[in-house]
C-alpha cells in the first residue's frame, strides 16, 4: 500500500472547536459530515487493533463482497458517529452514555459516507439528549443507523482544535527492485573504464543476480590486474582494449548508439569525463530531452519510495531545463509503477517569492502542467520539504493540495540542494538508494565511489527496468 492515513481535523478550515451547551439545543437540531473510506483507513484500523482477519485486509476479496465492509462498519462509521458527536453536536463536554447502531449495508472502499445526527429528545431533568444516528453511502443508501443517548454540557467550552499527529503506514512486503528487473532477464552493460577493486565486484554482483550482461571497456592488463589484487574472478568476460578512460567513454557511447549496450555503467573514471562524451553534439545518444539525473530513495520515516532529482548533472537548471528533469522524473516513476506521479517543486517557501527564483520556476512549471506542456504527473509548486513530504505540515499552513504530504518525486532547484537532500536521507536518514540518467537513449548509471554495494546493485535493477521499457517501445 502506497498510501498514507492521516488523522486529520474534521474541519480542516476551523481553527477552534466549540460546543452547543443543552440550553441552546433544540429537538430537530441537525448536524452531517462527509467522509470517503480508503484502503489506507482499513490499514489502520487493523494496525491499532491486531484485526488481521483476511475478509477485511486481503484484496483477494473483491469489494464486491459483503465481507470488505464488515469492519467499516465496527470502527469507520461508528467513529465518524462519535467524532460528531464530540466534536460538534453537542461538542467537547459530551459524555456519552450509550449507542445502539444497525449495520443495513456494507461500506466498501471508495464510498463516500456521509452521517447525519439529528436531535430527537431532550430530558430536562438529566440533561441528556437522544439522538438519531445514521451513515447513508453516495447512492442514498443507509448503511448505518441508530440511536445515541448523550448527557450535554451545560457550559460553553472553545478551544483551539488540536494539530493531531500524522499516521503513515508503510508496506514492507512489496518487491524490491531485483525482484521486479530478475524476472525481465540481463541487459547488455557496457562498464566504462572499471579500474577499481569496488567497481569490478559491483559488476561481478550484478552479474551474478542474473541483472546484467558486462563488456568492459578498459586497458585489459590494468583489469587484470586490479582483479588478480583483489581476488576477483573475471573469467568469461568479454574486455575490449582501450588505451585510457577517454577512449573507454568514447567506444561505451559508440556501441550504445549503435544498439549493443543497453546501459551505460560508470567505473572509476570521472563523471565529467563519460558524460561529456554522451553529451557531446554529435552523441548518438543525445535525444531531444534533456538529460538529468533520478535518485530513487526509499526511508523509513516515508511510505513509499520517491524520486529525488537532480543531484548529479544539472548544476543551475533553467527552467526549460528543469521542465525535462520533471518529464525525465515522471518517466521513472511511471516505470517502476506510479501511473499518475505527484511530482513536488521544492523552494524554500511555499510561497511565490519574486525575488525567489525558485519559486517562480516551480510556479511557472505547474502552469506548464496545467496547459498540458507537462503531462503525465500531477503537479504542485513551490513547496517547502515540509509541506512537500508532510501532510499534517501542510495543513498547518493551510495547504490544499494533491501533492502536498504525498509527493512521489520531489524537485530540488538546483544541484546543491539535490545533493545535500539525499546524502543527507542516506547517511542520517537510514534511506536505501538508487539512481540512474535519464533523458539519454538508453540509462545511464553513475556510481560513487563512497556508494554502497547495495545502491550499486539496486541502481542496475532500476536500469534493467527502464532498458526493458525501452527495448519494448522501440519500433
Amino acid at each position: 500500500m502506497n498510501g498514507i492515513a492521516s488523522l486529520a481535523p474534521l474541519d480542516d478550515e476551523q481553527h477552534t472547536i466549540r460546543n452547543r451547551t443543552f440550553d441552546e439545543i433544540a429537538v430537530g437540531d441537525e448536524v452531517t459530515l462527509q467522509r470517503t473510506l480508503t484502503e489506507a483507513d482499513i490499514q489502520l484500523f487493523a494496525t491499532l487493533s491486531g484485526d488481521v482477519n483476511p475478509q477485511h485486509l486481503d484484496p483477494a476479496f473483491a469489494n464486491s463482497t459483503r465481507f470488505r465492509g464488515v469492519i467499516a462498519h465496527g470502527m469507520w462509521g461508528a467513529g465518524l458517529i462519535s467524532a460528531v458527536l464530540g466534536t460538534r453536536l453537542p461538542g467537547p463536554g459530551t459524555v456519552y452514555l450509550s449507542q445502539t447502531l444497525k449495520f443495513r449495508a456494507p461500506v466498501r472502499i471508495g464510498d463516500t459516507i456521509t452521517t447525519r445526527v439529528v436531535v430527537s429528545a431532550r430530558d430536562e431533568q438529566k440533561k441528556r439528549l437522544s439522538i438519531d444516528c445514521s451513515c447513508i453511502n453516495q447512492d442514498g443508501v443507509t448503511v448505518i443507523e441508530g440511536e445515541a443517548q448523550v448527557l450535554a454540557p451545560t457550559e460553553r467550552i472553545e478551544r483551539p482544535r488540536a494539530t493531531l499527529p500524522e499516521v503513515r503506514l508503510i508496506d514492507r512486503s512489496g518487491k524490491t527492485l531485483l525482484d521486479l528487473a530478475r524476472p525481465l532477464g540481463p541487459i547488455r552493460a557496457a562498464i566504462v573504464h572499471p579500474c577499481d577493486a569496488p567497481s569490478l565486484r559491483a559488476l561481478l554482483d550484478a552479474r551474478q543476480a542474473g541483472l546484467i550482461e558486462p563488456l568492459i571497456i578498459a586497458p585489459r592488463a590494468k583489469i587484470e590486474a586490479i582483479a588478480s589484487a583483489a581476488g576477483l574472478n573475471i573469467a568469461g568476460i568479454q574486455i575490449e582494449d582501450v588505451s585510457h578512460s577517454h577512449a573507454a567513454a568514447a567506444r561505451a557511447v559508440h556501441l550504445a548508439g549503435s544498439g549493443k549496450a543497453d546501459v551505460l555503467i560508470k567505473g572509476s573514471l570521472h563523471t565529467d569525463e563519460l558524460m561529456t562524451a554522451i553529451v557531446a553534439h554529435d552523441s548518438p545518444l543525445r535525444t531531444a530531452r534533456r538529460m538529468s539525473h533520478c535518485c530513487l530513495i526509499h526511508t523509513p520515516a516515508y511510505p513509499q519510495p520517491f524520486i529525488i532529482t537532480d543531484a548529479a548533472i544539472n548544476v543551475a537548471p533553467t527552467l526549460e531545463e528543469k521542465a525535462d528533469i520533471v518529464r525525465n522524473a515522471i518517466e521513472l516513476a511511471q516505470i517502476i509503477g506510479v501511473a499518475e506521479p505527484r511530482v513536488a517543486i521544492l523552494a524554500a517557501v511555499e510561497t511565490v517569492n519574486p525575488r525567489m527564483t525558485a519559486t517562480l520556476d516551480a510556479a511557472a512549471l505547474c502552469k506548464m502542467a496545467d496547459r498540458g506542456q507537462i503531462s503525465g504527473g500531477i503537479l504542485d509548486g513551490p513547496l517547502a520539504l515540509d509541506n512537500a513530504i508532510s501532510a499534517a505540515a501542510a495543513r498547518l499552513k493551510g495547504i490544499e493540495s494533491p501533492v502536498a504530504g504525498h509527493a512521489d518525486v520531489l524537485i530540488a532547484p538546483d544541484l546543491e540542494s539535490g545533493t545535500m537532500l539525499a546524502r543527507q536521507l542516506e547517511y542520517l536518514g537510514d534511506a536505501s538508494s538508487a539512481g540512474i540518467v535519464m533523458g539519454a537513449r538508453v540509462p545511464v548509471i553513475l556510481p560513487g565511489r563512497a556508494d554502497s554495494h547495495e545502491t550499486r546493485l539496486a541502481s542496475c535493477a532500476l536500469a534493467a527496468l527502464v532498458a526493458h521499457r525501452k527495448r519494448k517501445a522501440a519500433p
